[in-house]
């Protein structure tokens, strides 16, 4: 592990060596290559097998029981906006990607004995304690159950649901959802609403926009428009009334959920679109103007009525410009597409090994991810390369026994890492995954391009994504959000894909195959002798092709 490391150390060195000084610019990748396929899957292997240790790391240290993994390693409970939020989704993840008997087994045991022990008030997960083998705190707090529930929708739940689609997870998520709002306690001029939090109504305001389109029922987002009229039509704009506005996570959660239900209401409800089209745009534009730093990135905190700006630099900067892109989206707002295109543009010359948490990975993880969803709209060389260094410094952090820090922000370092590999082999996956099968994949506009090889014989599956965001979670626009991850090259069950086997460096390869993108969607079957590499090129058909 450590001598890919190395070496990838070594080669951003070079890359740095050779073009110092380069302007920030938005610039098309190379197509047609076959040059940098070999790096991005030993990129992709070297994440997933840190993945995998990262898993293995932390079921040393689940509680001998329950199977329950703590909070810490000096913690002996389990509970809902730690163990549950940030970490054990990504265990799940890890194993669903490279270990399926483990995905199939354990992690889904976990849930189930989560489901057993932990629900409190209906579906509600309360914290569990190992040493009592029942609830940490002898009287329920409702809102301390609320908040954990909330977070362990929002950061684990939700992501799990838009990469795997309806599973025991996804039932896990609405059920809890609904028993939210079922209780919602908070009166309001708007109708009841769960909490005055403001992290909390924001990873509401993410979730339901979301979870209105992939059920299609009408109560998501009419509880998403009550926390809407709340604060864009009451007495809670963030940049009017609000004291102080936090533009990283813990608070930052509100401006792209207010964003997200604005993309969720133009589509689904335009006449409340257009009430919120001024206080949405009133919000954007002053965080512009007041909360950012001369590169473009969000400052921790800004004061909305002295317009004075705290201490430190957000590294979840990108969360928040999810929301200025999404808006930009549906109303064509340049300055908004502007400043996400800025932000990026000068990540190279400016924050490379930036201390974001001091030496945590967390901060690492929050930053490269917020560079990568942006990315996978925007095209921009500079961007590219700083993900590509910061992931080392990243993954640096993990010790040999696969745990990072040993707290639940482990599992950040892990989601961080899926979404790097899954850049890297353009959202396709293998089963079985093995460590000695290496593929990496790019796409451009010849289609996808991807290369294999296995050090031993090799015979099973390679898998294309799908454009989730229409499959599973039936959103009219794939607009960015928070902890998704990003779509890179996928199949469409209506297309029709050419497929170009053994294509070498000139173009030459055996005569090209059409298969239709509902077959393909079953797997591309592939077989590797000890010690082959296989090259292919993918390519959909257009109408007056097929």
């Amino acid at each position: 592990m450590k001598s890919i490391l190395f070496a990838l150390i070594f080669l951003n060195t070079i890359v740095a060596a050779i073009a110092p000084g380069q302007d920030c610019v938005v610039e098309e990748l190379p197509f047609g290559r076959f040059s940098d396929l070999d790096e991005n899957g030993l990129r992709a292997n070297e994440g997933f097998r840190r993945c995998r240790d990262y898993v293995a790391g932390w079921l040393a240290h689940a509680d001998k029981e329950t199977g329950l993994i703590p909070r810490n390693f000096r913690d002996a409970y389990w509970n809902a906006q730690d163990s549950a939020a940030d970490n054990y989704p990504f265990m799940v993840l890890t194993a669903a990607i490279v270990d399926r008997p483990l995905f199939e087994g354990t992690m889904r045991d976990m849930l189930r004995t989560e489901i057993a022990l932990t629900s409190r008030i209906g579906s509600l997960p309360d914290t569990y304690s190992f040493a009592k083998k029942g609830f940490l705190d002898e009287r329920p707090d409702l809102g301390r159950i609320q908040f954990g529930a909330s977070e362990y929708i929002k950061d684990g739940l939700l992501p799990l649901t838009e990469w795997l689609g309806p599973s025991p997870w996804s039932e896990r998520m609405l059920s809890i959802l609904d028993d939210l709002w079922k209780l919602a306690p908070v009166v309001t001029p708007q109708g009841r609403i769960v909490s005055t939090n403001v992290e909390v109504n924001g990873e509401m305001l993410q979730t339901l926009s979301r979870v209105h389109f992939m059920t299609g029922e009408e109560k998501y987002l009419d509880w998403a428009v009550r926390l809407g009229d709340y604060y864009l039509l009451g007495n809670n704009h963030p940049t009017r009334d609000f004291k102080t506005l936090r533009l990283r996570d813990h608070g930052c959660e509100i401006v792209s959920g207010l964003c997200e239900l604005y993309a969720a209401v133009h589509f689904a409800r335009p006449e409340k679109k257009k009430a919120y089209h001024e206080p949405i745009h009133a919000m954007l534009d002053r965080i512009l103007e007041h909360g950012r730093n001369e590169h473009g990135l969000f400052y921790n905190t800004f004061d909305p009525r002295s317009l004075k700006p705290g201490k430190g630099i957000a590294d979840t900067w990108g969360y928040t410009l999810n929301g200025f892109y999404t808006v930009y989206l549906i109303d064509g707002t340049d300055h908004y597409h502007e400043a996400c295109k800025k932000a990026l543009m000068c990540l190279w010359e400016n924050y490379r090994n930036y201390k974001w948490e001091g030496d945590s990975s967390d901060g690492y993880a929050d930053s490269i991810e917020s560079a990568l969803n942006l990315c996978n709209r925007e095209i921009v060389r500079p961007a590219a390369k700083w993900i590509d260094s910061e992931i080392i410094v990243m993954w640096s952090k993990q010790k040999e026994d696969g745990v990072i820090e040993g707290w639940h922000g482990d599992g950040n370092f892990a989601r961080t890492t899926i979404m790097y590999c899954l850049w890297k082999t353009a959202g396709t996956t293998i089963r079985p995954w093995r460590e000695d099968v290496i593929f990496g994949a790019r796409q451009d506009r010849n289609g996808l391009w991807i290369a294999l090889s296995s050090k031993t014989d090799w015979k099973g599956t390679l898998f294309f994504d799908t454009p989730r965001h229409k499959t599973i979670m039936k959103l009219p626009i794939d607009w960015p959000r928070i902890n998704q991850f990003p779509e890179w090259f996928t199949v469409e069950e209506d297309g029709v894909y050419r497929i170009w086997a053994d294509v070498s460096i000139t173009g030459e390869s055996r005569p090209a195959v059409d298969r239709s993108g509902k077959d393909l969607l079953g797997g591309l079957p592939i077989e590797l002798e000890a010690g082959e590499g296989k090259r292919l090129r993918i390519r959909k058909l257009t109408d007056g092709e097929k």
